[in-house]
Order: C-alpha cells, then structure tokens, then sequence
C-alpha cells in the first residue's frame, strides 16, 4: 500500500510540475478568456546581442509590441540589448537568472534565481509590473509560495509550436502557430541563441493572425482584459 501511495503521490507531483494551467499556491495565467481577437506573443530566455536585430526588426516592421521573459544573466551580460527592447515598447518579464528548473530548490535559491533578475530588468529602463514564468513551465511547491507571498503572477502560454525532438522549418513553426491560436490566447515562442527558424517565423506568425483579424497585445495588456 505505501508503495501505490508513493507512486500515486510521484504522478501527481509530475503532473504538477509540467502543468501550464495549474499549480499550488497564487495566480497562474496560461490565457485570458475573452472573445476580442486580442493574443500576448511572448519570448523566452536571452537576450542574445547577435539575435536582436532579427528579432526586433519583425517587430518593428510591423508595429507590435511583445513580453519577452528574459533570463537575468544574460540580460546583465547585454544591457544594451535589454535597454533596445524597452525603448521599442516592449515589456519585460521574469525567467530566472539562470533558466535552471525550480522544484526541488530551497526559498533561498528562488530568491537568488528570482530577485537580481528583477533588478536586471529595472535596470534596463523597464518600469512596468514584471510577471514570473518558470523555465519550462517547471514549479511544484516552494517557487509558487515564494510567488503567492510576494504578489506575483505567474504567466503560462496555450500556444506552442517549437518541436525539440526534431528540426523544423520556419513554417512548420508558423503553420502550429496560427492554428492554435484563439481569442486571449498566449503565444511562447524562443527566438534567442541563433535559433533562425523561429526569427524568420516571427513576422508570418504575426501577418498570418492579422489577416484573421487578431491584434497583438503584452501580457499586461491581456490580463488587463480579465
């Protein structure tokens, strides 16, 4: 009996860990329900200085804002590159200082991991509220405490396309996109670390779901629609 209990109690936790809806303690998003055609494209990990013009150029080009969760040392490492993506209009969010998974880690270790990137992040110009996600999506017990007790947000996605298993081209990419998405969707998309495939998807993805009448909002602006 203690046996089936410690596997029953292993799945739940698994499940737990992985979940993109879910998890113990203060708010989690992984979308808005809303009927306006409005969705939050996100970005994760870096900044990477040779990726920033790739990547903020699409924007650009096309007039939209995004959140980019970026990891703390490498934005301390690029200031400059940090300091591009707010004067752009672009709102930065928390991804850890390091992208090390958070289960099994001390409070001690959230704070190290959680709070010198929040200083990254002020540091680079960005005056906004700064919502947390977990890399992959990792969180069981002590990270969403840590977040419950400081007021913090934590922000998933319904939307992704990224295949790790396998290489994909950037239409691939672009075609899991736009078929997944829906009104209040949260799209998360890794453009950093010469990933070339997801910057050359990142203009399709946004023309594609302009056609279809959808309008590009940060997260803030998402949750604000609540």
């Amino acid at each position: 009996m203690a046996l089936v209990l410690l596997l029953g109690l292993g799945v739940v936790s698994y499940r737990m860990k992985n979940s993109t809806t879910f998890q113990v303690a203060g708010e989690l998003v992984p979308r808005v329900d809303t009927g306006e055609k409005a969705v939050a494209l996100t970005f994760d990990d870096g900044p990477t200085p040779a990726d920033a013009d790739a990547v903020l150029g699409a924007l650009a080009e096309r007039g939209v804002r995004a959140t980019f969760f970026v990891n703390g040392k490498p934005l301390s490492e690029a200031p400059d590159v940090g300091r591009r993506l707010v004067e752009a209009g672009h709102e930065l969010g928390n991804h850890t200082w390091t992208h090390r998974r958070m289960v099994l880690v001390t409070p001690a270790i959230v704070a190290d991991e959680v709070e010198p990137t929040d200083d990254a992040i002020r540091s680079s110009g960005y005056e906004g509220e700064i919502t947390f996600r977990p890399p992959y999506g990792d969180k069981l017990l002590t990270l969403p405490l840590y977040l419950a007790n400081h007021d913090r947000t934590t922000v998933t996605w319904d939307v992704s396309p990224e295949r790790w298993d396998a290489e994909q081209t950037p239409d691939e990419i672009v075609d899991g996109a736009v078929s997944e998405t829906r009104p209040g969707s949260i799209i998360l998309l890794h453009p950093w670390n010469g990933r070339t495939s997801v910057q050359q998807a990142i203009g399709p993805v946004i023309d594609d779901l302009t056609a279809q009448g959808y309008r590009f909002v940060t997260v803030s602006e998402l949750l604000a629609m609540r």
